[in-house]
């Protein structure tokens, strides 16, 4: 009897739900954590120049500098055209990346055809290289590239760097699909191509938006290609042109936050917009 309530009460401690003061003071820790760096980050563009040098440091301003982030916008770094070059290379890989991980994706999980083990290696295997790797010869392969065109080598080189991995994550998606679900449609008179489109796409929702985050970031982030490619100020992505707040005499470390958080806040809609996506296509199904 007394080993019957010891194992009771043993399931019973295991079956015990953490608390909701504690989820909620866990859940503080994580975002106060994470939150800190945006937070100083914010602060500090609020700031004058003398406040952000002053030593001992001010933490707070005095008065919050609201004009800094208009300031920025008629600066010479001209943030708003490198904005609209990240923007342009961002969107142009995430779409390259989609049109062709995506057959690939499904070919690849859906037949077995000899090497094709070598081949999803060979795939992860060049995630190791990176464009700082590689400088001398992206520069020697695009060097007369020049004007918009060298958007389109920077949307090309973000591509390719960024397209073994939405293969790999998106394969795995789809072998994850009964492959009884294809052979119905193909019975029911799809042709391959609508199958993968009409049938096979829908279910593998989370694959293609986690490939969508991770290249558009990657892309968004990237610093190394961009600055050995692109000469032209007008044309820098926000990675190029921001550090150029930071001149040799001079230090405006209130406008380089600011900028920072601007470059910021398109990642964030991005992903809050789909983030509805990725729960909508894990739950797909669920419900009969």
């Amino acid at each position: 009897m007394a080993k019957v309530k010891s194992e009771h009460k043993l399931r019973g401690g295991i079956d015990k739900k953490p608390s909701l003061i504690g989820v909620i003071i866990g859940s503080l820790v994580i975002v106060l954590f994470f939150g800190f760096p945006y937070a100083l980050m914010f602060i500090t563009s609020l700031k004058t120049r003398l406040e952000v040098t002053d030593i001992p440091p001010v933490y707070f301003p005095e008065s919050p500098r609201w004009q800094n982030y208009l300031d920025v916008w008629s600066s010479s770094v001209n943030p708003a055209s490198s904005l609209l070059s990240t923007t342009v290379i961002a969107v142009g890989a995430t779409l390259l990346v989609l049109v062709v991980a995506t057959p690939a994706a499904y070919y690849i999980a859906r037949f077995r055809f000899p090497g094709r083990m070598v081949f999803l290696l060979l795939v992860l295997c060049t995630q190791m290289l990176q464009p700082t790797v590689l400088a001398v010869g992206l520069f020697q392969e695009f060097k007369g590239w020049s004007g918009y065109a060298v958007w389109g080598a920077l949307i090309l080189i973000n591509g390719a760097f960024n397209l073994s991995f939405a293969i790999w994550i998106m394969q795995a998606f789809f072998a994850s699909v009964p492959k009884e679900v294809d052979e119905a449609a193909l019975i029911d008179g799809l042709g391959r191509l609508q199958t993968m489109f009409r049938i096979s796409l829908p279910l593998v929702w989370p694959g293609i938006v986690t490939a969508i985050v991770f290249v558009f970031v990657n892309s968004w982030n990237e610093f190394a290609a961009a600055l050995i490619l692109v000469q032209q100020n007008d044309l820098q992505p926000l990675t190029v042109s921001m550090p150029r707040f930071l001149g040799l005499y001079v230090q405006d470390w209130q406008y380089l936050f600011t900028v920072a958080l601007v470059a910021i806040v398109p990642v964030i809609i991005l992903f809050s917009f789909i983030e509805k996506r990725l729960i909508g296509g894990l739950t797909a199904g669920s419900v009969k």
